[in-house]
C-alpha cells in the first residue's frame, strides 16, 4: 500500500476509496473473515468576533478511520488518524487481536450484501462557501454592529461566529461495497445581551445550511438576536399551575428527538425505552404522521446510505398516530428479529404532519398558556418517559404574549404529552434533521413560585 497524505488530496473520492480498499485488504491478510471501514475527513475554519474585534480564528483539518474486523462472529475495532502504511497495519493488528479474544456475538457481522447501497444518488450535499477568513471576519463584525445598533438596551454581544466546513464520508466493507459522498455545513450565529436597570437577558439567533445561498442574511440574524433578547427583559416567574404549552420549532425538535430515541433499536433491545412493545399501537393523535425523507437535495439530514452502508429509503414511523416501524440498523434489527430500516446512525430528515396555522394563530388557539422558547437541563428518563426541564418563554393570555417568563420547570410524561399533541404549526424550522413547526400540547405541569 502506498503512503498517503490524505489531506493533500482530501476530497478526491478515488484516492479515498483506494485507502479504504487497502485497509480492507490488510484485514483479510491478517486473517479476518470480514471487515468494514468508516473513514471521515473534514476541513474548514471558524471565526469569532466580540466587541468589534477578532476573538479567535480556528482552522481544522481532521481525519479518522474506524476499522472493525470479524473472525466469524467475534468482533474487534480500532481507530486511527494516521493513515500511513505502518499505522494502518498496526491498527488492523490491534483490531484482530481484540476479535480473537472476544466472545462470539450471534448478531454481529456486516449488513447483508443485497441491502447495501451499490447504486446511490448524488444529493448535492456539497456546496462550498467561497469566503475567505478576512471576509468572514468582516461579515461577523458587521453582524455584531447591526445587533448592537438595534436598541440602546443591547449593551454587548457575547460573540458572533461564522463556521464553514467541508467533509467527506467513505464507508467500505468486504462485500465489495465502497461508497462515498461529500457534504458541507455553514453557520452564522449571533449572541447578544440586553440590559435594563438591573435586569440582564441573553438570547441568540443563527442560520445554518449546506448551501451558503440558503443562509439567512447577517442582518436578519442580527435583528432577530436583538429582538429576542429585548423581549426577554422584565421576565417573571409563574406560580405553580397546569396549563397548555406551545414549544417553538427549535424546542419542538427536541421533543420529537426523544420519540426517535425511544423507538431506536439500541434502546429497545436493551429494554430502556418507555415505548417498548408499542409497535402497532397509537402514540400520537390520529392526525399525526412522522416520516423520513433521506434523499432531499441540499438538506442537512440527507444521506444516500447509513452507517452500515445500507441504502437509505423513505420510512413511515407513525401513520394516523400509530407506531408503524422502529428505527433500526443492522445489529439492532437482528437483535429484535427484524429487518434494518437503513437507520444505523439515526434518522435522516424526519418530517411531522403540520397544520395551516403559524405561531401567531397557534397562540390564539391556545388562548391562555405558556410559550416555551428555551429549555435547560437533561431531565428526560427514556425508560419511564418522565420529563422535567428548566424552561424560559412567555406567558400568553387571550392569544397574545403578556410578559416573559423565566426560572420555571415544566414537567410531564412523554407518552402522555405525545397523546395530548393538539396541533403542529406551519412555521417549520429547516435548520436540522427533524423538520417540525411549533407544537401545541393540551397541558403540562408548570413548577414555579
Amino acid at each position: 500500500m502506498r503512503e498517503n497524505n490524505i489531506l493533500d488530496g482530501w476530497n478526491n473520492p478515488d484516492d479515498l476509496k483506494t485507502i479504504v480498499a487497502g485497509i480492507l485488504q490488510e484485514a483479510t491478510k491478517q486473517g479476518a473473515s470480514a471487515a468494514e471501514v468508516d473513514l471521515g475527513i473534514n476541513k474548514g475554519f471558524s471565526v469569532t468576533v466580540r466587541n468589534q474585534d477578532v476573538e479567535s480564528v480556528e482552522y481544522n483539518q481532521d481525519k479518522i478511520a474506524d476499522i472493525t474486523v470479524y473472525f466469524g462472529q467475534r468482533m474487534g475495532s480500532a481507530s486511527l488518524s494516521d493513515l500511513r502504511t505502518d499505522a494502518i497495519r498496526s491498527a488492523v493488528e490491534a483490531a484482530c487481536n481484540i476479535a480473537r479474544f472476544t466472545d462470539q456475538d450471534p448478531y454481529a457481522g456486516l449488513a447483508d450484501k443485497d441491502q447495501l447501497a451499490f447504486n446511490y444518488p448524488d444529493l448535492n450535499l456539497s456546496q462550498p462557501w467561497d469566503i475567505t477568513v478576512e471576509q468572514a471576519i468582516a461579515m461577523a463584525i458587521e453582524c455584531e454592529a447591526r445587533a448592537l445598533s438595534k436598541d440602546k438596551r443591547i449593551t454587548a454581544s457575547e460573540n458572533v461566529a461564522i463556521t464553514t466546513t467541508a467533509a467527506r464520508h467513505v464507508y467500505g466493507n468486504s462485500h465489495g461495497f465502497i461508497g462515498t459522498f461529500p457534504a458541507t455545513r455553514h453557520e452564522l450565529s449571533c449572541v447578544v445581551i440586553a440590559k435594563e436597570g438591573e435586569d440582564m437577558q441573553r438570547d441568540y439567533s443563527y442560520t445554518l445550511a449546506t448551501d451558503p445561498a440558503l443562509l439567512e442574511s447577517f442582518t436578519h440574524v442580527a435583528d432577530e438576536a436583538a429582538e429576542r433578547a429585548l423581549k426577554r427583559l422584565g421576565a417573571r416567574r409563574l406560580s405553580t399551575r397546569r396549563t397548555p404549552v406551545i414549544f417553538i420549532p427549535e424546542e419542538a425538535r427536541g421533543l420529537l428527538g426523544h420519540f426517535v430515541a425511544a423507538i431506536s433499536g439500541g434502546n429497545l433491545y436493551r429494554k430502556s425505552s418507555f415505548l417498548l412493545d408499542h409497535l402497532g399501537k397509537p402514540i400520537f393523535p390520529a392526525h399525526i404522521k412522522l416520516d423520513e425523507r433521506p434523499h432531499l437535495h441540499k438538506s442537512l439530514g440527507s444521506s444516500p446510505f447509513d452507517d452500515d452502508g445500507v441504502v437509505t429509503r423513505p420510512n413511515v414511523f407513525v401513520e394516523e398516530g400509530v407506531l408503524q416501524s422502529y428505527v433500526l440498523g443492522t445489529y439492532s434489527a437482528r437483535k429484535l428479529g427484524m429487518q434494518t430500516t437503513g437507520n444505523a446512525g439515526g434518522v435522516h430528515n424526519l418530517f411531522v404532519t403540520t397544520g395551516k396555522k403559524d405561531l401567531s394563530a397557534l397562540l390564539k388557539s391556545m388562548d391562555t398558556g405558556l410559550l416555551v422558547t428555551d429549555l435547560m437541563g437533561q431531565g428526560v428518563n427514556l425508560v419511564t418517559g418522565d420529563y422535567s426541564r428548566g424552561a424560559t418563554g412567555f406567558w400568553v393570555e387571550r392569544g397574545e404574549i403578556q410578559y416573559a417568563v423565566e426560572e420555571i420547570t415544566i414537567a410531564g410524561n412523554l407518552k402522555e404529552m405525545y397523546a395530548q399533541l393538539v396541533e403542529v404549526g406551519c412555521d417549520v424550522d429547516e435548520r436540522g434533521n427533524i423538520r417540525t413547526g411549533s407544537i401545541l400540547l393540551e397541558n403540562m405541569m408548570i413548577a414555579g413560585d
